[in-house]
């Protein structure tokens, strides 16, 4: 599970840092693109950006979930950044 540590200034991001990511380096790829936005965008960007560093096969759909293992990334990315501006 990626864990983050954030610092806000005026409601956006002046710092992230990466404690844990995924084995895929998409974690750190996409946390690096989230300086200087405000939460809210944040918290939208990182799945997008966790999407597309991500190196999981997106053909190959969980039949658990019912979705690509990139999907179920990005959610999980961004549930970590919402625990971390916490």
């Amino acid at each position: 599970m990626p864990e983050f540590e954030v610092e806000l200034e005026q409601g956006r991001i002046a710092r992230i840092g990466v404690r844990r990511g995924a084995p895929c380096g998409a974690t750190w790829e996409a946390a690096a693109r989230l300086a200087n936005l405000p939460v809210d965008e944040a918290l939208a960007c990182i799945g997008l950006q966790t999407q597309y560093f991500c190196a999981a096969d997106p053909a190959g759909w969980d039949p658990i979930y019912g979705k690509s293992p990139v999907h179920l990334a990005a959610e999980i990315h961004r549930k970590a950044l919402l625990r971390a501006l916490q």
